[in-house]
């Protein structure tokens, strides 16, 4: 307060806002001139610009006449650039060194925070600038001193040769076609020095025409300065409190923004990553450690982070293997890159890692050698995807690096059951890319396959295995006999339900379950750390609980009326592809997690209107039976009703028919005279999932 009393307020200021030259207003820093060389003195000759980079080119007169020119200095320069003829392409055409150019570099690249003031009458008017641009001497005259140089050292030498020493000097010339350039080399090509100096040489220059300092037309515009209006719509950007004002006046440095690092790189400063929000920490932490423990992620988050928050985000950048999480490839492999060993683009080495990925979902063990022959990559890209997760052990393969974390399963099992829906997925994509086979699929046996291979050997699991099996299998006929009685005794009408309890069976025939908790086969029964014991969520004998049925009914019937309707014919394998998927994407517990069978999810179908295209395949054909059970909906409500009627059975009787039959067959049995393209906007939009 005592410092406030004694800097009193002696005068107050009306600042405006000038919006004339607003965009148009550069400030020029020329360079230090003698003390006696005024601007006055200088006339400018030229001025050029290229408006896109903001370079400016000024020829500017010197003064021959100042007592600090230095004369002799002057006609050396002249005689070193112009040589002794003088003609039209001489630099200095009086023999004198009398102009000077300069050119321009920007001074700041952003400039939002300076402009110009003027202050006339008890206002100041403000003018923001657009640009700050530096003046420096240009010695591009010396450049071509050197040229001429080197041309008259040439004619000297070629005079003194012979014509038959020229004939002598006679080489070989060796005519090679270049290769079609690349998409990486012309993105190398693009990024490169060289060209981008071509492409400022290539901008053209726009002449400008200089009016001095006392010109009328100067005059003119420097009344541009001054603010045309006093109203305050004219000036609303400068009624602000004090602290906008401020901002207005000096907005943070995006310079300085740009210059600190968002995160580190090589080396993590845990202080500086926890700053960052809780997403990108946990994406640095996995790209940087690439497989990790859930409870090793607490522990590196710090005290008093919501483990549920750190679990919706690790998903983000994770997938579970084995219990433990495993960063995504996308992540380490981001669009528009390349491998750094054989230059295969990001996309083929996403699909190379999650391939191995898989695998070790299914086993603890790998083999390199099938990993390269399955996914064609060099075996640098393979080394490097199996060093990211495993460890080599002689004579054996890459063995899993971590354990099987039991404790993560027991705790998180919708999570668990979760990240089993992208696997399978995952798998599917992976079959179609690779055309997997059945010993790709089914994990071999070896020793120590276990999540604990010192303590359980083969052997015992098997018996424990059998064990468990006459467990469960005495319990649901304990359970099966004593409802049979309960029913017999407390109606009659109940016996009529008795045939309809039944021991869960694994079926025979071909219409096979659609597994969604654990994959048959996989080694020590379980599926990305997921146990059957504990992540199946079959119901018992065959029945939902309570009024479960109706809502599992609804749920299901909800989803295959909505994909029907997106997509009017679907094959079963493309189904169960999509039904898996939106599994994955529910909230844990959710009804549907209860179990689909095949049988429920085609009888779901043929209740919503669809009805089985009996497309008659080949028998030769490598599809599956999933793959040739066709579906479609029969009635949309559309335009398309008809023609996609008569497509069907068209395709029911033949699986390939030529453009030209479908077209006559549609016209004919609609009526309508369809040409080539009304016949692809029907295919197009009746068999756009399938054909």
């Amino acid at each position: 307060m005592a410092n406030e009393e004694d800097d009193p307020i002696i005068q107050e200021i009306d600042v405006f806002l000038a919006r004339s030259l607003l965009e148009k207003l550069y400030l020029f820093q020329y360079p230090i001139r003698p003390a006696s060389m005024t601007y006055d003195d200088v006339t400018h000759l030229s001025a050029k610009i290229k408006p896109k980079q903001q370079k400016v080119e000024l020829e500017m007169a010197i003064d021959t006449l100042n007592p600090n020119y230095c004369r002799s200095k002057g006609e050396q320069i002249a005689l070193n650039v112009d040589g002794t003829c003088s003609d039209e392409t001489s630099t200095y055409s009086s023999k004198l060194m009398d102009k000077q150019t300069f050119c321009s570099s920007q001074a700041a690249s952003n400039v939002s925070r300076y402009a110009a003031a003027v202050y006339k009458k008890g206002e100041l008017h403000l003018t923001p600038l657009h640009g700050i641009l530096q003046l420096r001497p240009s010695f591009t005259y010396l450049d071509k001193a050197d040229a001429k140089h080197r041309e008259r050292e040439a004619a000297n030498e070629g005079g003194d040769s012979s014509q038959d020493e020229a004939e002598d000097d006679v080489k070989q010339i060796t005519v090679r076609f270049s290769r079609p350039e690349t998409e990486q080399a012309r993105q190398r090509r693009v990024q490169s020095y060289e060209f981008l100096q071509k492409r400022q040489a290539e901008e053209h220059w726009v002449h400008l025409h200089y009016y001095g300092l006392k010109d009328s037309r100067s005059e003119h515009e420097r009344q541009y300065l001054f603010s045309q209006g006093h109203g305050l719509a004219e000036n609303t950007e400068l009624i602000k409190s004090p602290s906008e004002y401020l901002m207005m006046l000096m907005p943070p440095s995006v310079e300085e923004e740009n210059e600190k690092p968002m995160a580190p790189s090589n080396v993590l400063s845990m202080a500086q990553l926890r700053t960052l929000p809780l997403a990108d920490q946990i994406k640095i932490l996995m790209k940087n450690v690439k497989v990790m423990p859930f409870a090793n992620l607490l522990g590196l988050l710090g005290s008093g982070t919501d483990p549920t928050a750190v679990l919706r985000c690790v998903q983000q950048v994770a997938l579970l293997v084995q219990g433990n999480w495993v960063v995504k490839s996308d992540v380490l492999y981001p669009k528009d890159t390349s491998s750094p060993h054989s230059g295969v683009p990001a996309e083929v080495l996403c699909r190379g890692r999650d391939f191995v990925m898989w695998k070790f979902t299914q086993d603890r063990w790998v083999v390199r050698k099938e990993v390269a022959a399955v996914t064609k990559l060099c075996p640098e890209d393979v080394k490097d995807f199996l060093e990211h997760m495993s460890v080599a052990r002689i004579n054996k393969g890459w063995e899993f690096m971590l354990p099987y974390d039991e404790d993560f399963v027991k705790k998180h099992p919708d999570i668990v059951q979760r990240q089993q829906m992208l696997w399978m997925g995952i798998q599917a994509k992976l079959e179609k890319v690779y055309n997997l086979v059945k010993e790709h699929l089914t994990p071999k046996k070896q020793e120590a396959q276990s999540a604990h291979p010192l303590l359980v050997s083969g052997e015992q699991r098997v018996n424990m295995a059998k064990a468990k099996v006459k467990q469960n299998y005495g319990q649901l006929e304990k359970e099966f006999q004593k409802q049979k009685a309960e029913m017999k005794s407390n109606d009659t009408s109940a016996k009529t339900d008795v045939p309809n309890i039944r021991i869960k069976e694994e079926p025979v025939s071909v219409e096979e379950p659609m597994d969604t908790s654990a994959h048959e086969g996989l080694n020590n029964g379980l599926v990305n750390g997921l146990h059957p014991a504990q992540g199946s969520m079959d119901p018992v004998n065959g029945h939902l609980p309570g009024g479960c049925i109706d809502r599992v009914a609804q749920e299901l019937k909800a989803f295959v009326s909505s994909t029907f309707k997106k997509q009017f014919v679907l094959t079963l394998s493309e189904l169960k592809r999509l039904f898996n998927l939106h599994l994955a994407s529910l909230p844990p517990g959710h009804t549907l997690f209860s179990g689909i069978s095949d049988k429920m999810l085609q009888d779901m179908v043929l209740d919503t209107g669809c009805k089985q295209i009996l497309v008659p395949f080949p028998p030769q054909t490598a599809a599956s039976p999933d793959e040739l059970k066709v579906y479609a909906l029969w009635e949309a409500g559309d335009t398309y009703d008809q023609h996609r009627q008569v497509l069907l059975e068209i395709f029911s009787k033949n699986y390939r028919v030529r453009r030209n039959v479908i077209q006559s067959q549609l016209s004919q049995e609609c009526g309508e005279d369809l040409n080539k393209q009304e016949v692809d906007r029907v295919l197009k939009v009746s068999f756009c999932s399938l054909w």
